[in-house]
């Protein structure tokens, strides 16, 4: 099955599969039933103090990168979103939904990574 990313203000498809939201605050300006989630997986996104910490600054991706495979390998309810994201997708493809405006540095791009890794 096909792991997918895409930012939650671009319209849902079907092509989407099952759609789960990976960001730990709800995005801004959008309505839950336009959203079109079908879970909201709020552990499997970095710590607040993390998240504060990397500030999408592409200076410190790097080492955001590294701590944040730490978290999702050591912190409990992290590690049970990833098996649960995991599990969706021995069946059916999945879309990693998320708000911020880069799409190439962002908590989403190092969690695709690392399940992708996980799958292998």
């Amino acid at each position: 099955m096909e792991l997918k990313m895409k930012r939650i203000y671009d319209s849902p498809t079907e092509a989407d599969g099952f759609r789960i939201l990976v960001d730990r605050l709800w995005p801004r300006g959008v309505k839950k039933e336009a959203a079109q989630l079908d879970a909201w997986l709020k552990d499997s996104a970095p710590s607040p103090d993390l998240r504060k910490w990397f500030d999408h600054d592409p200076e410190k991706f790097a080492a955001f990168k590294e701590r944040y495979e730490e978290e999702l390998l050591t912190n409990p309810p992290a590690a049970a979103s990833v098996a649960e994201i995991l599990k969706q997708l021995e069946t059916t493809d999945v879309t990693l939904v998320y708000a911020a405006r880069n799409p190439e540095i962002n908590h989403v791009v190092v969690l695709r990574d690392f399940l992708e890794e996980q799958q292998r």
